[in-house]
C-alpha cells in the first residue's frame, strides 16, 4: 500500500509573496493557533477496489500546535467522496475539503490526528495532489503515480469503510463471519440467529439485577447482513441487560483485541453507564467495563471504580462521545502482561482511553493506583445504568482475537 506524504516546502518565493500581500493590503498575516507551521504533513493512505475506495488521512501540523484544522486536496481523476469519518468532508469539483469535528480540532506540536474518507470512481485516476493544511501548502513537489490497491472479492457496505483483508477460511466460526474478521477467535454478525431472542452463541444475562431492559434480534437496523442485536436500555439502577458470548474466550491469550460495530440513539448522559463488560479472572472476576460518564466514553474497573480517563474536566476532554444515530466502529486492545489498554473509534486512537503503563494525571493516574494485570475471560454487550439515562443500542459484526482486527 502506498502512503502519499505531503510536506511543506517553504521557499523564498513564498516568503516574498506573503510580504507583497502585507504591503498591498496593509493586513498583517499573524501565525495564530489555527495556522500550519513548517513541517506540516498530510499522509494519505488509500485502499481501492473496483469502483470504490477508502483512504486514511493523517494530519500532522508540524512545529506549531493548531486549535482547528481544514485539509484540502485535489483528485486528478473522477473520484467522488461519498462519506467520511472523524471529519466533516465535502467535495466541489475535484477539490475535497475536510474540517475537524468538535473533539479532534486541537493537535499539539509534533502530534497528529486521523480521519478517513470513502468514495467511488468510474475510470479512476492518479493520486491526489495539492494538499494544504489551514491554507498552507504541505505538498512539496506533490506525489506521483496512482495508489497501490488491495482488492477484496466484493465491495463492502456503503455504511462503513471496507476491510483491507479477507475473512479466514479455517477454522470456520459457528456463524457466518462478517467481512473483515482477520483470524479472530470470535467473529459474529448474528446471521445464524433465527428467533427473536439471542441464543446459541449468545445468552441473555442480567449480571446484577433484572429490570425493564430487553435484548432482541433486529432485522430492520443492521450494520451488514440481515440481523443485528438490539438492546433497549432502561434508565435507573437494576435495569441491567446484556448478551454474553457462550464461547470460551480465555484462550485468546494475554493480549486481546476487540472490534464491535455499535449504534445508539441517545447522547451519553452525565451519569455512569456501561455497554461492554468483560470478566477479569485476575480481579476476582469483577468486570472491566466500557461505557460513558459526563457525556463521553470511559473505561471503568468494577472492583475499585477506577476510571479511564479520570473524571476531571481535563480528563473527560481527552475522551470523545460515541456518535448517535449512525454505526461506529469501536476497537480496543487489552494487554494483560504489560497492563496496558488502548481504544480506537472509527479507526482513530482516543488519547483519554489509553493506559500506556506510565501514570499520567487526568488520564491513567487513577487507573494505576495499583498493579493491573487483567486476565479477561468473556464478552458481554448491553446496557447498565447506575442512575439516569436510557438508550437504545444495536450491536453487529463483533470480533475478538489476539491481533488487531480493524474496521
Amino acid at each position: 500500500m502506498t502512503i502519499l506524504r505531503a510536506r511543506t516546502a517553504p521557499t523564498l518565493a513564498v516568503v516574498a509573496a506573503l510580504a507583497a500581500t502585507v504591503a498591498a493590503t496593509g493586513t498583517a498575516l499573524l501565525a495564530g493557533p489555527a495556522a500550519a507551521a513548517q513541517g506540516c504533513r498530510v499522509d494519505y493512505t488509500p485502499n481501492q477496489w473496483p469502483g470504490g475506495f477508502t483512504a486514511a488521512v493523517t494530519v500532522s501540523p508540524g512545529d506549531t500546535a493548531v486549535s482547528s484544522w481544514t485539509v484540502t486536496w485535489t483528485y486528478t481523476g473522477d473520484q467522488r467522496v461519498t462519506n467520511g469519518w472523524n471529519a466533516t468532508v465535502s467535495q466541489s469539483g475535484t477539490t475535497v475539503t475536510a474540517r475537524n469535528l468538535s473533539y479532534n480540532g486541537s493537535i499539539p506540536a509534533g502530534g497528529s490526528t486521523e480521519f478517513g474518507v470513502q468514495g467511488t470512481f468510474a475510470s479512476g485516476g492518479g493520486a491526489p495532489t495539492g494538499f494544504t493544511l489551514n491554507g498552507v501548502p504541505c505538498n512539496g513537489t506533490g506525489p506521483t503515480g496512482g495508489p497501490t490497491t488491495t482488492v477484496p472479492t466484493t465491495a463492502p457496505p456503503t455504511s462503513a469503510p471496507p476491510p483491507t483483508t479477507l475473512p479466514p477460511t479455517s477454522p470456520p466460526p459457528t456463524t457466518n463471519p462478517p467481512v473483515g474478521c482477520a483470524g479472530a477467535v470470535l467473529c459474529d454478525g448474528f446471521e445464524n440467529q433465527t428467533g427473536s431472542t439471542p441464543s446459541g452463541d449468545w445468552s441473555v444475562v442480567t449480571p446484577d439485577c433484572a429490570g425493564a431492559g430487553t435484548a432482541t434480534i433486529d432485522t430492520a437496523t443492521t450494520h451488514s447482513g440481515s440481523r443485528a442485536v438490539r438492546l433497549n436500555g432502561a434508565a435507573g439502577y437494576c435495569n441491567h441487560v446484556f448478551i454474553r458470548s457462550t464461547r470460551n474466550l480465555g484462550g485468546v491469550g494475554s493480549v486481546r483485541y476487540g472490534r464491535i460495530w455499535v449504534r445508539h440513539t441517545t447522547a451519553q448522559p452525565t451519569d455512569h453507564t456501561t455497554m461492554i463488560a468483560m470478566a477479569d479472572a485476575a480481579d476476582g472476576n469483577k468486570d472491566l467495563r466500557m461505557g460513558g460518564q459526563n457525556g463521553a466514553l470511559q473505561w471503568n474497573r468494577a472492583s475499585d471504580d477506577a476510571t479511564l480517563p479520570e473524571q476531571s474536566p481535563a480528563g473527560v476532554a481527552q475522551s470523545v462521545p460515541l456518535p448517535t444515530n449512525r454505526w461506529a466502529c469501536l476497537e480496543f486492545m487489552v494487554d494483560g502482561s504489560a497492563g496496558q489498554l488502548r481504544t480506537w473509534l472509527d479507526g482513530a486512537a482516543v488519547a483519554g482511553l489509553t493506559a500506556d503503563g506510565v501514570p499520567t494525571h487526568d488520564i491513567d493516574g487513577q487507573w494505576y493506583n495499583r498493579t493491573w494485570r487483567p486476565q479477561l475471560t468473556d464478552l458481554k454487550l448491553g446496557w447498565e445504568s447506575y442512575g439516569g439515562g436510557a438508550d437504545t443500542l444495536w450491536y453487529d459484526d463483533v470480533a475478538v482475537g489476539s491481533s488487531r482486527i480493524g474496521c
